[in-house]
């Protein structure tokens, strides 16, 4: 049996956060492993919990996502980071595809095939979108 990919749940709007909880137990290969409501509790949680997987939300209070990617990246880089925004693509903030994740999901589109696909791709070196 292969080993399901920990992910991380990072988002401070406890609604999405049970939508996207709903998506992963939908979705073969991907386990929950723990849930943040803020950047520092995100990069606390990363250390101790270590995730092969990450998804992010950018707009938090005390620590945006795009800046607790490159602090969760800079003491673990094997860690995969997906950002989840209500943003279009065009419209992510400029750093977003220069902090280290390697994909960009707009949260209305999470689902079992869009993070199964994302996860397929995620070492082809370029910032993915949905």
């Amino acid at each position: 049996m292969v080993a399901s990919v920990a992910v991380l749940l990072v988002d401070d709007q406890a609604p999405f956060r049970s939508a996207a909880r709903a998506v992963l137990r939908r979705t073969e290969g991907f386990e929950l492993v723990g849930e943040a409501a803020s950047g520092p509790e995100a990069v606390e949680l990363a250390a101790t919990l270590e995730p092969g997987l990450v998804l992010m939300d950018i707009n938090m209070p005390e620590m945006n996502g795009v800046e607790a990617t490159r602090r969760i990246l800079a003491e673990h880089p094997s860690t995969v980071i997906f950002l989840c925004s209500t943003y279009d693509a065009a419209d992510l903030p400029a750093d977003a595809p220069t902090s280290g994740a390697a994909a960009y999901v707009h949260k209305e589109h999470l689902s079992p095939s869009t993070l199964q696909r994302l996860w397929a791709s995620r070492d082809e070196g370029a910032f993915l979108t949905d």
